[in-house]
């Protein structure tokens, strides 16, 4: 199909969107239908020309995100009414079969249903025998059991891309395809460098906005502007078979058979037929460059590997033994833009007006929809209408600026695509990249290691199992990759002193004339009280809503220290970096995290250990809780501040890099003496849920508000010259909050609520309500001996004693609210 060309290209418009497949031409639509029509689409060559035109269009909505979840079934609304319009996308609502040929991925199928209930997403579980009435040419060997999203279905990509492409230019968008992209040009330099101009061969565009929707061609384009986007074409292959069955009235459901690697969903009389093999196949990157596509790779294939296809061909015949004796009429193999973590690349960048909205990992279909949408509100409104960290472009550390590296995890990742997820499940590829000065001690002393944003970090250590806390181990997934240790660790905190390496926390100095003045701006709290103070705040957007959690220590009158989660980094950096920019503040923002390492020591002896090796008073006068002093640890000049995640008597002690060896060892040998053993982050996990801190990404997000998190004391509605997103809480104050974060107690301490399960309500007679929300984390609190889950609960249920049911694994289990924190809720431990 050939797009006809609009007028001749305009010198100017407020938007230029860079590429017109399903995802460029669903970000223009819906930027017009949010009222922005001075919008410009072009692309290299016809529309669809990229990966669009080859994708397999299955459109299935349930994910383990509930924000995906929530985006794909945007996706189904918008393809729904498309089709009823003037130019139908080819929407065909058949369904979806989801196979367990395991028994472990019939637990993952039991925890998907949660995630549909607290989703409100039609499913159900069904035997092998009704998924063979839905899809009679499977064969039931082996299948343990199914589910059924009815909702699910098909869509023609080429069809989806020219509808909308309809739609958005009926609102007034220019499209022009065969207009390439030669450059971008910006003016300004650091906070203020933005985009102005796109120069195309057929002219150029001035501009204020640019989004590039260039799926497997988005990194070339952005690395015209200097910005990195990790997306490696990978060559992906799928089959259409000749006639298989009879015409049929109702279609045939898509078919996923995730153990065998496979799916299939119905085209005319046959199958469309592909997979995931284990033995994948990189297109034009490599460990030493980026992809580089040839210029003349449009609407074009690579050619059929038929021997790395044979892996998916011998499982397809498993499950669909017909397969095997029909003719090939198509053969595709075509490359798809893959990331590192087959999350999508949303979102602004650190240049001014250069989006980003390309990824798909093979399920841009599904998504195309919802990516359109919330594209466009953050584009015109400059924040995303919900908590889209995870396929923030910007998550991507400079790490991913290796060639090696991003191809090591995006191979891995697509390898792997069809594997479980267990909880606690730690990548391979790339590691180890960054490490702590202790880093030897530590696999010298039994760490068992966690990888995030690159770092390697202690989970737990083996040498500190018991086979006596085995009792501990929860049931299902939740007792997976978990070790007794994490039961002594806690313990030790509770009990003595722990230490544990906190190297890799997120370090940014916010320094500059304007230092302060950003910082008041950008924080509802008061933290400009001075040189050593320490202030935990949050950092949010104009609906209130929480964009970043941190803690921030004034080092001087114009130079600040923020410490945030190892995976924020850059998250909360640019977010610094953009209010920054909206208020032309004269600062420099710089990630200073690999030049400090950082070790806490929490627990009631903790001052008895660290009195001796420094020259600090370390009394509460002399020294109070939330307070920063520098003084010398040893041999070892440090920033002592007094903070606790674990709810206990403590330090973080900051020292330079270098000297970060000799201070764990400095630390380690005053504590024998007390008891001490040293922790990792899975026993911090399960002390912060006993004493209620929240975790940003999980508990709280930018969907919701202190107030609603429980997070009220940290606001300061009075504080002169006020704070983004003040008056917003002051509305809501004056209202009053429609929901609370609150805490949970299960009956059964073996049933572990890990995330996304949904809560349900009991009412009055005993009997199960209505799901009224799903949990935002959960796991044991070993001082208590209690499961813990934290969920958002409508005001009229946040009291404590209220009586709920958490679906675990297909399992309603009885919860009770409780008042939270749980753990010595007057924090007389923590101020001691």
């Amino acid at each position: 199909m050939t797009e006809p060309v609009s007028r001749a290209l305009p010198s100017r418009a407020r938007v230029v969107v860079v590429g017109g497949g399903v995802g460029g031409t669903s970000v223009a639509y819906h930027l017009a239908l949010a009222g922005e029509r001075d919008v410009v689409l072009v692309d290299r060559d016809e529309l669809t020309s990229g990966s669009t035109f080859h994708s397999a269009g299955l459109v299935g909505q349930l994910r383990s995100d509930p924000t995906l979840t929530a985006m794909n079934r945007y996706s189904v609304e918008l393809y729904r009414s498309l089709q009823q319009g003037q130019n139908p996308p080819g929407w065909v609502e058949c369904g979806s079969i989801r196979l367990a040929s395991t028994q472990e991925r019939w637990e993952e199928i039991r925890r998907q249903d949660g995630w549909a209930a607290s989703s409100g997403l039609e499913m159900a579980l069904i035997s092998a025998a009704e998924a063979q009435e839905l899809f009679p040419l499977m064969a039931t060997d082996g299948v343990v059991g199914a589910c059924f999203l009815p909702t699910d279905g098909q869509v023609d990509p080429s069809q989806l891309t020219y509808s909308l492409a309809a739609g958005a230019r009926a609102m007034g968008v220019r499209i022009h395809p065969h207009t390439r992209v030669l450059g971008i040009d910006t003016e300004g330099e650091g906070l203020r460098r933005r985009v102005t101009r796109v120069r195309t061969d057929k002219g150029d565009v001035e501009c204020e906005l640019v989004v590039d929707c260039g799926g497997m061609f988005a990194a070339e384009i952005a690395r015209m502007v200097g910005v990195r986007v990790p997306i490696v074409p990978m060559s992906h292959q799928y089959v259409v078979t000749e006639a298989m069955f009879e015409h049929r009235e109702t279609p045939l459901p898509s078919l996923r058979d995730p153990d065998n690697l496979v799916y299939y969903r119905q085209e005319v009389d046959g199958l469309v037929m592909g997979g995931y093999e284990r033995q994948s196949l990189p297109w034009t990157a490599s460990s030493s460059t980026y992809d580089r596509i040839p210029a003349d790779f449009n609407g074009r294939l690579l050619q059929p590997d038929l021997d790395r296809f044979a892996e998916i061909s011998e499982n397809a015949a498993i499950r669909v033994p017909s397969i095997a004796d029909v003719g090939i009429r198509t053969f595709i193999n075509g490359p798809e833009g893959f990331t590192p973590d087959n999350e999508f690349c949303l979102g602004p960048t650190d240049v001014a007006g250069f989006f980003v909205a390309a990824g798909y990992c093979a399920h841009g279909i599904a998504g195309a929809g919802g990516i359109g949408k919330v594209m466009a509100e953050w584009v015109l409104d400059g924040a995303p209408p919900m908590d889209l960290w995870h396929m923030d472009v910007r998550r991507f550390g400079v790490s991913y600026r290796s060639p090696s590296y991003t191809l090591a995890r995006t191979v891995e990742n697509y390898e792997s695509y069809y594997d479980i997820r267990y909880p606690a499940h730690e990548r391979q590829a790339g590691r180890p990249l960054r490490t702590s000065p202790a880093y030897s001690w530590h696999t010298g002393h039994g760490a068992s290691f966690g990888e995030k944003s690159g770092w390697e970090r202690v989970n737990h250590y083996e040498s500190n199992s018991d086979v006596d806390d085995e009792g501990w181990r929860a049931r299902g997934w939740a007792g997976r990759h978990w070790a007794p240790a994490v039961v002594a660790e806690h313990r030790a905190t509770r009990e003595s002193a722990a230490i544990f390496d906190e190297s890799s926390f997120a370090k940014i100095e916010v320094s500059g004339p304007d230092a302060a003045r950003l910082m008041q701006w950008v924080c509802d709290n008061d933290v400009a009280r001075g040189t050593g103070s320490v202030t935990y705040t949050q950092a949010l957007n104009a609906r209130g809503g929480i964009e970043c959690d941190f803690t921030v220590t004034q080092l001087d009158s114009a130079l600040f220290l923020v410490v945030t989660g190892t995976a924020f980094a850059n998250h909360d950096a640019s977010w610094l970096r953009t209010q920054a920019r909206a208020l032309d503040a004269d600062v420099r923002i710089a990630d200073v995290t690999g030049a400090w390492a950082c070790f806490g020591l929490w627990g009631p002896r903790a001052r008895d250990i660290l009195a001796p090796l420094t020259p600090q008073d370390l009394g509460n006068d002399a020294f109070p809780f939330l307070a920063m002093r520098e003084t010398t640890v040893g041999d070892v000049p440090v920033r002592m501040v007094r903070v606790t995640f674990v709810g206990e008597l403590g330090w973080e002690v900051y020292c330079p890099t270098e000297y970060g060896a000799a201070l764990w060892r400095a630390l380690w040998e005053a504590g024998a003496a007390h008891g001490m053993v040293a922790g990792g982050y899975r026993a911090i996990d399960s002390l912060r849920l006993e004493k209620g801190y929240r975790v940003w990404g999980a508990d709280i997000d930018p969907a919701h508000t202190p107030y609603e998190a429980g997070l009220g004391f940290c606001v300061r509605l009075d504080k002169p010259g006020g704070f983004l997103g003040r008056d917003a809480l002051a509305a809501q104050k004056e209202a009053g909050v429609a929901q609370r974060l609150v805490c949970l107690v299960l009956d059964d301490r073996s049933q572990v609520a890990l995330g996304n399960e949904p809560v349900r309500v009991v009412q009055d007679d005993g009997t199960a309500g209505p799901v009224v929300s799903r949990v935002t984390s959960g796991g044991l609190g070993y001082t208590l001996g209690v499961s813990i889950a934290f969920v958002y609960l409508p005001v009229a249920h946040a009291v404590p004693g209220t009586r709920l049911e958490v679906g675990v694994f297909g399992e309603w289990v009885g919860a009770t609210v409780t008042k939270d924190p749980l753990y010595d809720p007057r924090s007389e431990r923590v101020r001691a």
